[in-house]
């Protein structure tokens, strides 16, 4: 198995497609890339943690590669807006990928370079590649939050669709 630890925005959003992908064991959501120990919710929302909203997924590599992780990460979140993603503005929304290995940082910089040689985006991409240093489980009710809070409006607004999104895209590589 496998770690890779990314940033996309809220990591209600990024933890909900994940947990529906092939190949991914585990997926917590959590605070990484800041200099505060033991960071909390509240903590990490006022911006001055250092700590962006990451999710920590645990993968098969014989089933879903780490390039196959990045290309989702890339269509179901927007990387080109330094900070912000949507209404959610701050460091703690940055994208961001810690990668775990030399390979993974070769790998994230390869897949940013086709994506953007392939102009995916009309901005360019501003993702954060820094070396994984340590993660921090968020607080429980932060776990599988998508799926125990669908009515609730944000669910319904911003992580619903993203979910749909990615549904749609990769769809032959959802889990049975």
């Amino acid at each position: 198995m496998e770690k890779a630890t990314l940033g996309g925005g809220c990591f209600w959003c990024t933890e909900a497609v994940y947990l529906e992908l092939k190949g991914v064991v585990d997926v917590k959501p959590g605070y990484s890339g800041g200099y505060v120990e033991n960071p909390d919710y509240k903590a990490v929302c006022t911006g001055t943690t250092g700590h962006a909203e990451v999710v920590q997924i645990t993968f098969d590599p014989e089933v879903v590669s780490f390039s196959q992780i990045l290309e989702v990460f890339f269509m179901t979140h927007d990387p080109t807006t330094l900070n912000r993603q949507g209404n959610d503005v701050g460091t703690q929304y940055r994208s961001a990928i810690f990668y775990h290995s030399e390979k993974q940082k070769e790998v994230a910089e390869n897949v940013i370079r086709l994506f953007s040689e392939e102009k995916v985006y009309d901005d360019p991409i501003v993702t954060e590649v820094t070396a994984f240093d340590k993660f921090y489980v968020a607080e429980d009710y932060h776990i599988n939050y998508f799926a125990r809070n669908k009515s609730q409006g944000y669910c319904q607004f911003v992580v619903a669709p993203k979910v749909e999104k990615f549904r749609k895209i990769f769809k032959d590589q959802l889990k049975k």
